[in-house]
């Protein structure tokens, strides 16, 4: 992996250029494992950060190095246990995991409700 500049999001351009894909192939595996979803910033634009950068890398390993199909990548991802991303072994990406915090907050706070009506 070429060295950059640490920064908190990247561009699908300098991902590319990083790790060694095509932006096709990039966008190719995004729809192929759940655990690599970018959020996309107010301009529509994929924005990456540093852990999907170690995923991109960890997957390139897998399908290009050790030889594993996009499926049997896939479950070897979700049973690696040294992943220190969150939600990571549920399969949960960026976006779903937000989402999910805020279903929990508001569920949270009718429960409150409920509770002071009785």
């Amino acid at each position: 992996m070429a060295v950059i500049g640490k920064k908190l999001f990247y561009k699908i351009g300098e991902v590319c250029k990083t790790c060694g894909i095509e932006p096709h192939v990039l966008r190719y595996w995004e729809s192929e494992f759940r655990v690599l979803s970018p959020t996309k910033n107010r301009a529509g634009q994929r924005i990456y950060r540093e852990k999907d950068l170690q995923l991109i890398q960890k997957i390139k390993q897998l399908l290009y190095k050790e030889g594993y199909t996009i499926a049997g990548a896939n479950k070897k991802l979700l049973e690696d246990d040294s992943s220190d991303l969150p939600l990571f072994q549920q399969g949960i990406g960026a976006d779903q995991a937000k989402s999910l915090s805020a279903i929990q907050k508001d569920l949270l706070a009718i429960l409150k409700i409920l509770e002071r009506e009785h």
